[in-house]
């Protein structure tokens, strides 16, 4: 439980290697503010040492220990640098691992959800009955379906629906994502690998998680639903609920449409190439420019960060290519 700004938390966690895999590749911090998973990148060596640097080195930081709420996406820009720098090290940049969490912070006394996202693994919120998912895949398929060049059911069978266009540890894009929400009484978080969306579709999490008022009984579900269904990855979730936020209660959870289906296998990392001489990669995104002075700017990291107070947009968009 954490009470630092008034908000209780309440918090499940859960990890199992599936079905299929020797190693469980997934690492996971469940401890207040900081609730992240990392998933070690399949096809390379020593993808859980990967996984597991990233999150130790997150969950060494003084900011996002002892139920802090000070920490800024500037904060974790360096974390993230910081074990992305000392996994490459580790394992000579032959592994690598994707990350997506939430940190509870507080800006003039109000909650808000810190999330951060690098590749595919996902963080979702379930709020007055709504799910949604707040991060945005970094991979090959999403860039497609953003430009209009296939759509998610195309997406669902696409040869490189497995390839992410940014991760920790290898290739040259690690730069995250960060988005600001207000937290909302009623609100439940999902941090996932993609061994729990590769199997269940979102109507499916919905479901599970709108039905099941303990957070260890949602986690539970969840993975056993995912095995029931495949099991074909490593599968990690943490669900973690907030209450006594001082606002209106929220409704009652509904089911709604799912969102997006998801497809099974392997995470890989997309290997860099080079850029076309006096113009951006002709890649669908190229032409979504970074917006300067961000927490992504790698030209000038600045002291502190502003951050964007709307659910699903990021603070800056970028060439994934």
């Amino acid at each position: 439980m954490g009470e630092s700004t008034g908000v209780r938390l309440a918090v499940g966690a859960g990890t199992d290697r599936g079905l299929r895999r020797e190693l469980n590749e997934d690492s996971y911090l469940a401890a207040d503010p900081l609730f992240a998973v990392a998933d070690g990148m399949g096809g390379h060596e020593a993808g859980e040492v990967a996984s597991g640097e990233c999150i130790r080195t997150l969950g060494q930081q003084q900011v996002l220990t002892q139920g802090s709420r000070e920490a800024t996406a500037s904060d974790l820009q360096a974390a993230l640098r910081q074990a992305d720098a000392r996994i490459r090290e580790l394992t000579d940049a032959q592994a690598g691992t994707t990350v997506t969490g939430v940190v509870l912070v507080e800006e003039r006394d109000v909650p808000y959800w810190l999330v951060f996202n690098v590749g595919d693994s996902r963080t979702y919120r379930l709020s007055q009955g709504a799910l949604e998912q707040i991060s945005v895949d970094h991979s090959e398929v999403q860039e497609l379906v953003d430009g209009g060049y296939i759509t998610r059911g195309q997406a669902l069978v696409h040869p490189r629906r497995h390839v992410v266009t940014r991760a920790l540890g290898a290739g040259s894009d690690t730069e995250a994502d960060y988005w600001l929400v207000p937290v909302k009484e009623g609100d439940r978080i999902l941090v996932c690998s993609d061994g729990l969306t590769g199997e269940l579709s979102d109507s499916q999490i919905h479901g599970i998680m709108s039905t099941l008022p303990k957070p260890q009984d949602a986690v539970d579900a969840l993975i056993q639903a995912a095995l029931r269904a495949g099991g074909r990855d490593n599968i990690t979730a943490i669900v973690l609920d907030a209450s006594n936020v001082g606002g209106p209660a929220g409704d009652e959870t509904m089911d709604k449409p799912p969102q997006r289906d998801h497809a099974d296998g392997d995470t890989l990392p997309r290997p860099p190439r080079p850029e076309p001489q006096g113009r951006q990669a002709d890649t669908p995104g190229a032409d979504a420019a970074r917006e300067p002075g961000t927490a992504a700017d790698t030209d000038a990291a600045p002291e502190t960060t502003a951050v964007q107070e709307t659910a699903g947009t990021p603070l800056h968009e970028e060439n994934h290519g």
